[in-house]
């Protein structure tokens, strides 16, 4: 059966690995995505550029510097080159010998898995080609029933269900727009990512009455931290919109505590 990212479909709210449980193991590596599930993901969330030899590979930055002990621009770098990199030792030296996969690898993991994937386009110099290659290794993997691709750009995102009209997409915003079903409908997406504090509850009704879909990001409890301190919990909220139905997906770095939100909400409910 295909993945459904609306919660009145799936039966539950979705818990997304922001890059993977990126708290505790090396974003966007195999090794991430897994400790996502083991504690308690349904979906993670995923970045794509392209390689010198417009491979697609699982990276949020434009360079390897920050994640690697390598240098320069993705895009300069073949496949082979990039695949020689250890993106795990910078993050612990018990991750020393991790890389950077290949979509396709973090595709067959998903498929074998039975994990949702939040793709997003990080693809900055060449975003067309990005998403007909990640459309075409979705058709290859038969993964495009598992798949949303998101993006920042919402004009990509048109472009895309134009040439692709089998991909799902997602409109990425930080703001709370009048009119978010018009937003949607402009880009051709059926589903939004949106901020927790972007957030209302009139939105998820209209979201769904139009049957979109959407992905709440929730901050780290030391975030949240900031606001019990000085009295104000948002928690509370989150939790009764959860048990409501009105949020489809919340996603974030802290896996264990998405889904204790999760679970407060189903005993609470």
């Amino acid at each position: 059966m295909p993945f459904s990212f609306l919660a009145r479909e799936a039966g539950r709210v979705q818990i997304c690995g922001h890059r993977g449980y990126s708290l505790h193991y090396p974003e966007n590596t195999l090794p991430a995505f897994e400790g996502a599930k083991a504690w308690g993901a349904t979906t993670v969330e995923i970045d794509v550029v392209l390689t010198a030899d417009s491979e697609p590979i699982v990276l949020h930055d434009l360079t390897v510097d920050r994640t690697t002990d390598g240098h320069g621009f993705a895009a300069d770098l073949s496949l082979e080159r990039v695949q020689s990199l250890d993106a795990g030792s910078r993050f612990h030296p018990r991750f020393a010998g991790t890389r950077i996969p290949t979509l396709a690898e973090v595709l067959d993991w998903a498929k074998r898995d039975k994990m949702g994937l939040v793709l997003e386009i990080k693809e900055a110099e060449q975003p067309d080609l990005a998403i007909d290659r990640v459309a075409s290794l979705l058709a290859a993997t038969s993964a495009l029933d598992r798949v949303v691709v998101i993006s920042f750009d919402h004009v990509v995102l048109r472009r895309a269900i134009e040439r692709h009209p089998g991909i799902r997409t997602q409109a990425i915003t930080h703001a709370r727009h009048t009119d978010i079903v018009g937003v949607l409908r402009g880009c051709g997406a059926a589903s939004v990512s949106i901020e927790l504090d972007m957030f209302h509850p009139d939105d998820g009704r209209a979201l769904h009455m139009a049957g979109c879909s959407n992905r709440v990001s929730i901050p780290r409890p030391e975030q949240l931290a900031e606001y019990w301190r000085g009295g104000r919990d948002t928690l509370p909220n989150l939790i009764q919109w959860i048990a409501d139905g009105l949020i489809d997906t919340i996603s974030g770095d802290d896996v264990p505590f998405l889904a204790s939100l999760v679970e407060r909400a189903r005993k609470e409910g």
